[in-house]
């Protein structure tokens, strides 16, 4: 299940929310909050990705 990164730019607290790729649409239309301030003035920040596969190269 993807993590999406979350910056508040009230106090700059750092977050990651997991949720599935149909969940995230749902849930980006709400008011999310920081979980530190309680601020609804959070953005997305951009993370690295990480592919493992089951095959051996």
């Amino acid at each position: 299940m993807p993590s999406y990164e979350f910056r508040c730019e009230k106090c700059d607290n750092a977050f990651e929310k997991i949720w599935s790729l149909s969940e995230y649409d749902k849930r980006i239309k709400e008011n999310n909050k920081c979980p530190s301030c309680g601020s609804t003035k959070i953005v997305r920040t951009i993370s690295l990705v990480q592919v493992k596969t089951s095959k051996k190269s």
